[in-house]
């Protein structure tokens, strides 16, 4: 990526609100145009990962749950984060995530990426994984999760993501990668 100078100029950065999962920060600013202005900044404590479950014959797993946040139903990959203040590998805490909330487990992992979900109001980073040669184990869902699992060929799925039944974007874009790691 290209390095610029940043053009915003930080006054102030006041700590407004935090939980074990995220801080937001109140900032007064110099805007890139020299006027003075203010952001919110959500700081994410953990580092997002999606899982593109997919077996050997081509099928993915999605996990349905109502989304508090949004109050709709949601078909998505398996999905979770890492904290970064433990410093845990984003591909451990994949492992995890996939296991608990599908009850698989692959022997084959590939990082499809990184992106920045939301980066005009937040810091929120994610890694992006394709796991092949699954085995089937229990899952163990946190008890927030209330989950329904999905298994469909990934075409489906892919399709799924641009007619706009899956809506989750790190799942979407997580998808919409797959053609470029896995031949199907």
């Amino acid at each position: 990526m290209e390095n610029k100078e940043n053009p915003w100029k930080t006054i102030s950065n006041t700590h407004v609100y935090e939980n074990p999962w995220i801080k937001i920060e109140h900032h007064e600013v110099i805007n890139p145009n020299g006027n003075p202005g203010i952001y919110g900044k959500v700081c994410f404590k953990n580092i997002a990962v999606s899982i593109v479950a997919l077996d050997h014959e081509n099928h993915v797993y999605l996990v349905g749950q109502h989304r508090y946040t949004v109050d709709v139903y949601s078909w998505e990959l398996p999905e979770g984060g890492c904290l970064i203040s433990d410093q845990e590998d984003p591909l451990e805490a994949a492992k995890r995530e996939l296991l608990e909330e599908t009850g698989l487990s692959a022997h084959q992992w590939t990082l499809m990426g990184e992106i920045f979900l939301s980066n005009s109001v937040t810091d929120e980073k994610a890694y992006m994984y394709l796991a092949t040669e699954l085995s089937q184990n229990k899952s163990n869902p946190e008890d927030t999760e209330k989950l329904e699992i999905k298994k469909l060929p990934i075409r489906e799925a892919i399709e799924m993501a641009h007619n706009g039944e899956i809506k989750d974007c790190l799942s979407v874009v997580s998808l919409l990668k797959v053609p470029r790691f896995h031949q199907f």
